[in-house]
């Protein structure tokens, strides 16, 4: 048999620096992480500047009210080249689109639509064009991504 013992012990001392100063450090440094996190997260929340989107400025913004002949959303109609005119109204098709325009001909002509630049809860009940991206759709005959939209009534 070997006369050497053998170290079967789970625990080592690990050498190097050890005890409450290291401990310090480190507790420091989490604490300057933490406070310049969270102060970078309010100033960033504070920053009000309007939201640029890939497909263009805004033309203007929804307030309460619209009035006809302005113009809503997007600038952009190189990116929102499809267009449809029609009567807003809430509710989409079996889960595709959250508003529609009733057009000529009936339910077969609805536009379905989405958008996330304009809020199109604001045109409900009025005569509008609407500029955007044809999306492939499982149950609406056609589906858009709306990003431009005028009154016309």
């Amino acid at each position: 048999m070997d006369t050497q013992e053998k170290d079967t012990s789970v625990f080592h001392q690990l050498s190097g620096a050890s005890g409450p100063f290291l401990t310090g450090k480190v507790l420091v440094l989490f604490l300057v992480v933490l406070i310049a996190g969270i102060g970078g997260g309010y100033l960033l929340s504070q920053h009000t500047s309007a939201v640029s989107s890939v497909s263009g400025t805004t033309a203007q913004s929804v307030g309460s009210s619209v009035e006809k002949g302005v113009i809503y959303g997007s600038t952009d109609t190189t990116t929102f080249k499809d267009t449809a005119t029609g009567t807003m109204q809430q509710g989409g098709i079996d889960g595709e689109g959250q508003f529609h325009l009733v057009r000529p001909g009936g339910d077969s002509q609805n536009v379905y639509m989405t958008s996330s630049i304009v809020d199109l809860s604001k045109f409900v009940g009025h005569k509008v064009q609407v500029w955007g991206q044809t999306q492939a759709a499982q149950h609406a005959g056609w589906l858009m991504d709306v990003g431009r939209v005028e009154v016309v009534e």
